[in-house]
């Protein structure tokens, strides 16, 4: 009768090179540190290379002096703590916040608002989805439009006047950054973001010739004065709204037009 019984299966025996790394700390660290440089110079020095890391879209521009003033705004109140504007190549993501984000559209933003973290919604396409009203409701008392929201009220933002003495300034740093502002732009920069709250300015065409497609109206609904509110429902109504993607098509060779 045969012997049916399994006999314990012997356990593979561990090479000799591992038991050596494994004995020898300092020889092991020498290693993983070895490794991960050679994996970085891989995926680093190819950078030094390239013109630029990101490629240009058509209709992409640095922001206006009344957006750019917004955008100081919303990093000065924290916004980008619960507001992402990263739309990542999802598709839930894509249907619920619309095309996924672009390099390019963030090229200009000193810092960049990406990220994960959302306790509202992503602001990446936000721009032209919503009415003014609805911003200045929404900062003023965010649960009159949003019943479920946990947004803390900003309506202080509506009597706040705008200070700009210093917008040239900023422009001007941007400038030193990269960020392609002419030097003209630089110097009529409060002359440029008062006619943007204006259409009826005498500077409303040079304002269009430099910033093509920015949206020229009173904000907030207050024309007696700029306020903050003016300068972050402008900020908020240009986020997702310079490329055009109904027309948008990556080249062939990468390039994205």
């Amino acid at each position: 009768m045969a012997d049916i019984t399994q006999r314990p299966q012997e356990e593979p025996k561990e090479g000799f090179h591992k038991k050596f790394m494994e004995k020898n700390s300092l020889l092991l660290t020498v290693g993983i540190i070895l490794t991960i440089s050679i994996g970085g110079l891989i995926e680093i020095a190819p950078l030094f290379y390239l013109n630029s890391t990101i490629e240009e879209v058509d209709g992409v521009r640095p922001y206006s002096p009344l957006e750019l003033a917004g955008r100081q705004i919303y990093l000065r109140e924290g916004c980008y703590n619960c507001h992402s504007q990263m739309i990542r190549p999802l598709r839930d993501e894509v249907e619920r916040y619309g095309h996924y984000s672009l390099a390019a559209e963030s090229m200009y933003d000193r810092p960049f608002q990406w990220g994960s973290k959302r306790t509202g919604p992503d602001l990446a396409r936000v721009g032209g989805r919503y009415s003014d009203e609805w911003h200045r409701d929404h900062l003023i008392n965010p649960q009159s439009v949003v019943p479920e929201s946990i947004m803390p009220p900003y309506a202080f933002l509506q009597d706040a006047v705008l200070d700009y003495s210093n917008i040239q300034a900023h422009l001007r740093v941007n400038q030193f950054l990269g960020v392609p502002y002419s030097d003209e732009a630089v110097e009529n920069a409060a002359a440029d973001l008062e006619a943007q709250v204006d259409e009826f300015s005498s500077g409303y065409g040079d304002l269009i010739a430099r910033y093509p497609g920015a949206q020229v109206r009173n904000f907030d609904g207050n024309p007696d004065v700029i306020t903050e509110m003016d300068a972050l429902i402008a900020y908020l109504q240009v986020l997702g709204t310079m490329v055009d993607f109904s027309t948008y098509e990556p080249e062939a060779d990468g390039n994205q037009r």
